[in-house]
């Protein structure tokens, strides 16, 4: 399919295949798209009775045809016109059996018809020589139940060479069969690892970080704790004093408290700062013990004092 639709890029004129495409896609969607075929093949050599097998991803199913299992002895048209595009007969006949049978001079409705009035199962197309190794999505309106494929004109021809050769060749068509068991279980395990990794590397990633996180708030906590400690014995070297009746604090010119903006009254207890601010002992205190600093000109009392935390 995308062989077919790069073709079409490079210049080649559309046929009816590409349209095909594009208006299954159109309708469809994506599940419209060419469902592969895999083709098993074996050749019995009926002179030295051995038998070779082969095995490909090349089919690529028609749109009208059957996606269903089909298997059996593969014949040619018996005439000199491999594209069975009028009554003929097959080298094999017996069911079940598959015809294989060249593009070309016919619609490919008329071949699988032709086919499937001789008794055909399934009917094999391979596409034109000059089309090498690609394949095109077939449309095949009216065909019935008869299997359908295309296979490219390299596989088709190298299949027609043995039988002329007097081979005896079975070809088993199916839908969906990867190239062994392997396969699935590989990609089941390669999830499975993938999906382990990313989990693993989740976790660990959040172990990390909380580990780092719960350090980091172990360390602030302790410091602040030990900065509590020695702002609590920096208050205890701050100066105390108790206003009276006739202090500059307590007149008519007298500042208030800047923490809790009340004015100075005599007997009320107040802490001087080593900046010499003052403030009212009760709201000075607590604002130390968390900030270590005036609240007016950020003196930091620690440092004032000479105290160093490490």
């Amino acid at each position: 399919c995308v062989s077919s639709l790069v073709s079409m890029k490079q210049g080649n004129k559309p046929s009816s295949s590409y349209l095909l495409i594009l208006i299954a896609v159109l309708f469809h969607g994506t599940e419209a798209f060419p469902e592969r075929a895999y083709v098993s093949v074996s050749y019995f050599n009926t002179t030295s009775n051995r038998t070779e097998t082969d095995q490909c991803k090349c089919g690529l199913y028609g749109i009208n045809s059957p996606m269903t299992t089909v298997q059996g002895l593969v014949g040619i048209p018996t005439s000199d016109n491999l594209e069975a595009c009028e009554d003929t007969d097959f080298t094999v006949m017996r069911a079940p059996w598959i015809a294989l049978i060249a593009r070309g001079n016919c619609t490919f409705a008329e071949k699988i018809k032709w086919a499937a009035r001789k008794g055909a199962d399934a009917v094999v197309i391979y596409n034109t020589p000059e089309s090498a190794n690609y394949t095109i999505l077939m449309g095949h309106s009216g065909t019935g139940d008869t299997v359908a494929i295309m296979i490219s004109s390299v596989k088709g021809r190298e299949i027609l060479r043995k039988i002329e050769k007097d081979f005896q060749v079975t070809m088993v068509i199916e839908v969906g069969r990867k190239h062994g068991p392997w396969m699935n279980h590989y990609s089941i395990f390669f999830v499975s690892v993938s999906f382990f990794i990313v989990t693993a590397a989740t976790v660990g990633y959040f172990i990390f970080y909380s580990a780092r996180r719960l350090r980091v708030t172990r360390a602030q906590n302790r410091k602040q704790r030990q900065l509590k400690s020695e702002a609590k014995k920096a208050i205890g070297q701050l100066q105390l004093r108790t206003l009276k009746q006739g202090d500059k604090e307590t007149g008519p010119d007298g500042d208030s408290c800047a923490v809790c903006i009340e004015v100075y009254k005599p007997n009320d207890v107040v802490r001087i700062l080593t900046c010499n601010h003052l403030f009212h002992k009760t709201c000075i205190d607590p604002w130390l013990l968390e900030h270590r600093t005036c609240p007016m000109c950020k003196c930091d009392i620690l440092k004032a004092l000479g105290i160093e935390v490490r």
